[in-house]
């Protein structure tokens, strides 16, 4: 199913309700291979197939996740973009605790009982074909907000934007401002510290016995 507002395709989910005799239907975000018909069991003692929602606590480590709890019961925040997944690094329990490296790389240490789907999210590699045309641009993002096209403040009048004005397009004054700036005129680069580029690089010297 698709849904215009993100880029990974959802599924439609249809659950026995455990009290009475009817269904639930309950939108999942659909992982890379599964497919219509299929059967999707959630709980602790779900099988380890894609599609398949168990505790994280529950997984050997290595395993590929995603649609990640960051806490337990909030039913997935994390790893949820098209083609992102996490992975379960190590397992502590004592504390029930579970490491895990999310998309961006970073570690992060979640309640074993957190639920997650395990796979990687469908739609990879959507970002990697160019847009090449401003009229697909335009149709992308009026499905999403409102922030295309993004006009420059250098290009504007100076009652449009504190950078506006002048002979040539040129920003006048330090582009930097203070975190404290009144909400007009914080433009620019916000509490920056530090601009420019990055000059050189940390040299190991190596010392010798």
């Amino acid at each position: 199913m698709h849904d215009p507002g993100r880029g990974a395709p959802l599924a439609l989910v249809h659950f026995r309700d455990p009290y009475k005799y009817r269904t639930r239907k309950e939108l999942f975000i659909a992982p890379e291979g599964m497919y219509t018909g299929q059967f999707v069991y959630c709980g602790k003692k779900a099988n380890l197939q894609i599609g398949n929602v168990l505790p994280v606590g529950t997984m050997p480590e290595g395993t590929i996740i995603c649609n990640l709890e960051e806490k337990t019961g909030d039913r997935g925040r994390l790893a949820r973009a098209s083609g992102n997944y996490a992975t379960v690094i190590a397992h502590n329990p004592d504390t029930k605790k579970t490491r895990v490296k999310l998309p961006s790389g970073a570690k992060k240490v979640i309640p074993s009982n957190n639920r997650a789907m395990v796979g990687i999210v469908a739609g990879g590699g959507r970002i990697d074909k160019p847009i090449l045309k401003a009229g697909r641009a335009y149709h992308k993002y009026k499905a999403k907000r409102n922030c295309w096209p993004k006009v420059r403040g250098v290009a504007m009048n100076p009652v449009e934007h504190p950078h506006g004005g002048g002979n040539h397009q040129h920003i006048g004054k330090a582009s930097t401002v203070k975190r404290g700036t009144s909400a007009g005129r914080k433009v620019g680069l916000i509490a920056a510290r530090r601009t420019g580029r990055i000059r050189g690089g940390k040299t190991d010297i190596k010392k010798d016995d």
